[in-house]
Formats: C-alpha cells, structure tokens, sequence
C-alpha cells in the first residue's frame, strides 16, 4: 500500500508540477510541502482535504486507503 508522501509526490509528478508551484498554489511555505513529500511530516486534515482537491483525487487515495 502506498503512503501520503508516495501518492503526493505521484501526482505531483503526474501533473507536471514542480514542489515550489504545488505549495504556492496551496498557499503553503514550500518547506513544510517538501516536507510532507519526503515524509518528514503530514498535514492537518483541512490541509490534506485541499491537497486531494488540488489533485482531483480522494482524500482516501492520498491516505492509501483505495486505489481509485
């Protein structure tokens, strides 16, 4: 099963996106996204709610708890 960070970084990837335009666009510093790509950390809910919108995906698939 794959975890937050490997999903995140998935469809980052999937979408052409480099981490400085994901955090801009999530109005996030880009440390503390880069941080949740590698793991370090993981969001709030609410911040994780938005990165799923932000993706077009579920935040069940972020999680890793389905593969649609």
């Amino acid at each position: 099963m794959a975890t937050f960070c490997e999903r995140v970084r998935e469809m980052r990837m999937k979408m052409g996106c480099a981490q400085e335009d994901v955090a801009r666009d999530l109005g996030i510093r880009y440390s503390t996204y880069r941080r949740y790509e590698r793991g370090g950390t993981e969001p709030t809910i609410s911040t994780a709610a938005r990165m799923a919108d932000y993706f077009h995906v579920s935040l069940d698939y972020l999680a890793g708890r389905t593969e649609e």
